[in-house]
C-alpha cells in the first residue's frame, strides 16, 4: 500500500514537473534566441537546459522513489534544495532580472549574487547527479561508471575540488569579471555575457562543493570554515571598491538608472553595496554555521574518546 502510494506521488510529482519544463518551450522557439517576452528572456538557450536538468532529475526521483518510498535514497529535504536552486538559476537567467542586468549594474550585481550564494549551494546540497542517474538506463549508468573510473578524469575532480583550488576559481572568476573591460565585453556581446554567467555558477559550483562535500566533510569542515571566510573578505574588499568609488567604472549600455532615480555612480555604489554587505555576510554566515558543526565534531569525538578510555580502565 506504501509503494503505491509512493509511486502515485512519485508520478505526480514527475507530471508537474514535465508541465513546467514544456510550457516555457514554445515560446522559447517562437521569439528566438536574444529575445524576451513581457521582459522575461525566455530563450532556447536557458530553457532547454534548465528543462533537460529539470526532467532528468525528475525522471529519476520517480524512478528511485517507485522502488524505495517516497523519501527513501533522496531524502524530501535534498528535493526542497534542488527546487530551491534550480528555481534560483531559472528566475537569475529567465526573470525580467537578467533584462534589466544589462541596464543597471545594481540588477547585474543582484543576478550574480543569486547565481553564486543561492542557486549554487543549494544545488549542492541536493547532491543531485544521484537521483539523475537513476532517469538513465542501466546500460549509460555503467558506461558513466566506468568513465568516472578513468584516471585523467579522477585526478583533474579532485584537483578541482580541493578546497584551496576551488576558492581561488572562484575568487578569479569574480575578480576577473569585474575588471572594466571585461565588463564592457560582457555587455556588448551575449556569447561573452553567456560566458560570464557560466563561469559565475561553474566556479561557484565548484567552490560550493569542495566545502560542503569531500575531504573538507571528513576533516569536520574546519578548512571550510577558513576559506569561506577569506572568500567573505576579499569579496568584501571589492564590493568596498565599487561603492567607495567617485569615479564611474562601469556604465551600461542604455543605463536606466534616472528611471530609478540613481546616477550611473550611485547605480555602481548600490551594486558594491550589495556585493561588500549582502554577498560577504552570506559567505561569513556559512562559516559561522559550518564552524558550528566542526566544533560540535569536535566535541563529540572527544567524548566517545573519552568513554573509550574510560571503558578500557574500568
Amino acid at each position: 500500500m506504501r509503494i503505491a502510494r509512493s509511486a502515485g506521488e512519485a508520478s505526480l510529482l514527475a507530471a508537474c514537473v514535465s508541465a513546467l519544463c514544456i510550457m516555457p518551450a514554445p515560446a522559447a522557439f517562437a521569439h528566438g534566441a536574444g529575445q524576451g517576452t513581457g521582459g522575461w528572456s525566455i530563450t532556447g538557450l536557458t530553457v532547454v537546459p534548465l528543462g533537460v536538468a529539470l526532467l532528468i532529475y525528475s525522471g529519476g526521483i520517480a524512478r528511485l522513489w517507485r522502488r524505495a518510498g517516497a523519501g527513501r535514497g533522496v531524502a524530501w529535504w535534498q528535493l526542497a534544495c534542488f527546487a530551491i536552486g534550480w528555481s534560483a538559476l531559472a528566475a537569475a537567467l529567465m526573470s525580467p532580472l537578467h533584462e534589466l542586468g544589462e541596464r543597471l549594474f545594481t540588477a547585474h550585481m543582484l543576478e550574480h549574487e543569486v547565481l553564486m550564494v543561492v542557486a549554487a549551494p543549494a544545488l549542492v546540497l541536493s547532491r543531485p547527479f544521484g537521483a539523475m542517474m537513476w532517469a538513465l538506463p542501466p546500460v549509460i549508468r555503467r558506461r558513466l561508471a566506468r568513465a568516472a573510473r578513468w584516471p585523467v578524469l579522477r585526478i583533474t575532480w579532485r584537483g578541482l575540488i580541493e578546497p584551496a583550488s576551488a576558492t581561488i576559481l572562484h575568487g578569479l572568476a569574480i575578480w576577473s569579471w569585474h575588471m572594466p573591460v571585461l565588463f564592457d565585453a560582457a555587455l556588448a556581446s551575449e556569447p561573452v555575457h553567456w560566458l560570464q554567467h557560466f563561469s559565475f555558477l561553474a566556479s561557484a559550483l565548484l567552490f560550493w562543493w569542495a566545502l560542503l562535500n569531500g575531504r573538507a566533510r571528513r576533516r569536520g569542515y574546519g578548512a571550510s570554515v577558513f576559506y569561506l571566510f577569506f572568500t567573505s573578505m576579499h569579496c568584501g574588499l571589492l564590493g568596498a571598491i565599487l561603492a567607495l568609488s567617485k569615479n564611474e567604472l562601469f556604465v551600461p549600455r542604455n543605463s536606466v538608472a534616472s528611471q530609478w532615480n540613481l546616477t550611473v555612480l550611485e547605480d555602481q555604489q548600490l551594486g558594491g553595496l550589495i556585493m561588500w554587505v549582502g554577498a560577504s555576510a552570506f559567505y561569513l554566515a556559512a562559516a559561522l554555521i559550518l564552524a558550528a558543526f566542526w566544533i560540535g565534531s569536535g566535541s563529540s569525538a572527544t567524548k566517545k574518546v573519552a568513554g573509550t578510555a574510560s571503558s578500557m580502565r574500568n
